[in-house]
């Protein structure tokens, strides 16, 4: 029989921390509650977990800097995080300290459950592919191995959801992408959740890839969405 699959539960209310647990447990997987930002990253650090679920507003240390600082150490598990903070910028933010997916309370559990599932197998599957690991367009290249991106031999520093973002525009170079399509591989939601969350990061990433270099690569199709190629 497979080992379950170990999920930490980061959150500070025990209602919901125990209801969310009963929950999962329930599906067949094992988890492990904290009730405070200190100890979720100390049982992050020194567990070996297959998915995290990361509470913003903690007692002791906040969602924002428990994320921060496992991502230090480990930036291949996958980070949920459930607030009830919902405006863009909040989400920006945790996106940019390194979540994987936000999930506004109140939520349905199913909503949740299927937030889990499509991590958990993004998370095998990409584990188990082998591919170029230099991604190249016109003078842009993406090493997704050292997480490095230069431009004309500059070196370009991204976060890591733009870096996620021009990896999945460049392996689709020529293409374009809807917003709907991109945020459902960035973020595995509707695209009627990401949608100015996706404008965000693409303005982002022109100011960083594009606007000190002549040749544009990144280009807006009017009511399309948007593709990465050489003029």
């Amino acid at each position: 029989m497979p080992d379950k699959q170990k999920i930490l539960l980061i959150e500070d209310d025990q209602r919901i921390a125990q209801t969310i647990s009963k929950g999962l447990e329930e599906k067949g997987f094992f988890t492990q509650i904290a009730y405070d930002g200190k100890m979720g990253l100390k049982f992050a650090l020194h567990g070996d977990f297959d998915l995290i679920l990361l509470d913003l507003n903690l007692p002791v240390m906040n969602g924002y800097e428990v994320c921060e600082q496992i991502r230090i150490k480990n930036q291949r598990v996958p980070i949920i995080m459930l607030t009830a903070l919902g405006e863009t910028e909040d989400k920006i933010e945790g996106f940019e300290k390194g979540a994987d997916d936000y999930l506004v309370k109140p939520f349905d559990f199913r909503e949740l459950l299927a937030r889990i599932t499509v991590l958990l197998k993004r998370r095998i599957s990409s584990s188990e592919i082998t591919s170029q690991p230099v991604l190249k367009v016109a003078d842009l290249e993406l090493d997704k191995e050292s997480k490095t991106v230069t431009r004309s031999g500059v070196s370009i520093d991204l976060t890591p959801k733009e870096f996620l973002l021009l990896e999945i525009l460049i392996q689709n170079k020529g293409k374009v992408l809807s917003k709907a399509e991109i945020a459902e591989s960035i973020w595995d939601q509707n695209a009627n959740q990401s949608l100015n969350v996706i404008e965000v990061y693409i303005n982002f990433l022109r100011k960083k890839i594009d606007k000190d270099f002549s040749t544009k690569l990144i280009h807006t199709k009017s009511g399309m969405g948007y593709v990465l190629k050489e003029d």
